[in-house]
């Protein structure tokens, strides 16, 4: 029994779902206005370092879906930085756990300004389904000053590339975060 179910597992095309391109003139439409408003707004293009603070890593699919062929956030005038000291933006995933508040607060100090903190999915926003784990601080709000939630469980790269653009065309500086 087992072997005719392996044999037809390892023969058989994959089940999957046709990609979903979005239209070409709108990601270009896209493309232009970050390049543009991130040069205007910074000088240069938007460093972001993302942080995992106790996700399920499904956020984490996502974004990295950034980085693949069909966004290619590079081409959009965003990168993604290993440093905290190189960053404009942290965008924050999961419900800040008890072990990684620390590192949430010094990735935050060592980060210069002006510096956006971004709260990415239910989890970051309010702890998700995590909320009132005795493991669990909260969402990000908990911890430091937000300047913008991207709701969803997991938020589209869609969703992620819409909300770095709001953040760019705010008119509002970042909020200056005073250690306590």
């Amino acid at each position: 029994m087992l072997w005719p179910k392996l044999a037809r597992g390892l023969f058989a095309r994959p089940l999957t779902e046709k990609l979903q391109a979005p239209p070409e003139e709108v990601v270009q439409a896209l493309a232009q206005k970050l390049e543009a408003t991130s040069r205007a707004r910074l000088g240069r293009s938007l460093a972001i370092r993302q942080v995992d603070a106790g996700s399920c890593n499904g956020c984490e699919l996502e974004i990295n879906a950034l980085s693949g062929v069909l966004y290619d956030l590079e081409r959009l005038g965003l990168r993604f930085v290993a440093s905290p000291r190189h960053a404009d933006v942290l965008l924050v995933t999961g419900p800040v756990t008890r072990n990684m508040r620390e590192a949430l607060e010094r990735t935050r100090a060592a980060t210069p300004e002006p510096c956006w903190v971004v709260a990415a999915g239910d989890c970051a926003v309010d702890g998700g389904v995590f909320k009132g784990s005795y493991a669990v601080e909260g969402g990000v709000g908990q911890v430091l000053p937000v300047d913008l939630l991207i709701p969803g469980c997991p938020p589209t790269p869609a969703q992620f590339l819409e909300a770095l653009l709001a953040i760019l065309e705010a008119q509002v500086p970042p909020r200056a975060i005073t250690p306590g």
